[in-house]
């Protein structure tokens, strides 16, 4: 038997759909402009994601807006880059990854940003607070402090005899001094040993990797430019028989072993509401900064079996994906 009070229900929904007014970006006929500022190229995921929530906003690419790359070959070029990107009036910077951040801040004006990013934008004082960030400026940011020990306990249950890991960070990350800090603290309350090995120019990967001597596993700080580089990263770590555990399923694609972190796929789809909002009007610094809801967790059996793992089964029954 038909239920007809809910049939009437969702025909009520559909009436209201029809009736709601066309999207204020909808009636315009200016083709709003789109900075897509980060060092190196996007993973598809990122930028999937991006378009695949302007679409979901109603936003039709090359009838509402157009995306404009600007893309630095290394963190040392991104401020460069970003000067270059205001210098174009676009209408709004979407600030892609930690590295961008900043330049796009100092850079933007009047251009209202929207980062995405893994830092914590409170505690190294770029907004004032999450819910009214102020200025010019909001966006997604994964706060990845509780992720950081949530990796390192997961990385115990794939090595359970593990003695030392070493962090890979890049020197001049915002978030290098707390992701050292975070990761210190973890590995101590675990009773495992650590080594910090700093990047200062994606040249260094190569003998940063050969240096890490003694060590079990390799744990890659969540940073654009690692992410710009994970096939190359992927394979110098196979070459030096580390195991690699990281914060993005993208370096797990790529060839890295194990991932456990937040969904920037999603992140990045969700920035896109903030984006619709902004170009529809709204202040940017009126727009909270939101973190994520959604977490994966990926295992690369490719890159098991190049390293001669056998993994638990109980642990790939619990991973969200596995690569074969």
């Amino acid at each position: 038997m038909v239920d007809t009070r809910r049939r009437a229900f969702i025909a009520l929904l559909g009436a209201a759909a029809v009736a709601r007014p066309a999207p204020a970006l909808g009636q315009s006929t200016k083709v709003r402009r789109i900075g897509f500022l980060r060092v190196g190229p996007p993973p598809p995921s990122y930028i999937g994601g991006f378009r695949e929530g302007l679409r979901e906003q109603g936003l039709i690419e090359g009838q509402h807006f157009v995306i404009e790359f600007a893309l630095a070959p290394s963190a040392l070029q991104i401020a460069g880059v970003a000067a270059e990107l205001a210098a174009r009036h676009v209408d709004l910077i979407l600030a892609a990854g930690t590295p961008s951040v900043f330049p796009a801040a100092k850079a933007a004006g009047n251009i209202p940003v929207v980062f995405v990013t893994t830092f914590d934008p409170v505690t190294v004082g770029l907004v004032p607070s999450l819910a009214r960030p102020g200025g010019n400026i909001t966006g997604m940011t994964t706060i990845s402090g509780d992720l950081i020990a949530k990796r390192l306990e997961l990385t115990r249950e794939f090595f359970p005899s593990l003695r030392k890991i070493a962090i890979l960070v890049r020197e001049a990350s915002p978030t290098a001094v707390a992701y050292v800090k975070e990761s210190q603290s973890a590995a101590a309350k675990l009773g495992i040993g650590l080594q910090v090995l700093s990047e200062r120019h994606p040249d260094d990967l190569a003998n940063l990797l050969a240096a890490a001597r003694g060590v079990d596993v390799l744990v890659v700080g969540d940073d654009t430019e690692f992410t710009t580089h994970r096939v190359d990263l992927a394979e110098l770590a196979i070459r030096n028989r580390l195991p690699t555990v990281h914060g993005l399923r993208e370096m797990v694609d790529a060839g890295g072993l194990i991932a456990y972190g937040a969904s920037f796929h999603d992140l990045y789809r969700r920035a896109a509401s903030q984006v619709r909002k902004i170009l529809d009007g709204a202040q940017a610094g009126d727009q909270p900064v939101e973190q994520p809801t959604k977490f994966e967790f990926v295992i690369n059996m490719r890159t098991a079996r190049a390293l001669t793992l056998d993994i638990d089964p109980v642990l790939l029954a619990r991973a969200d994906e596995v690569i074969e």
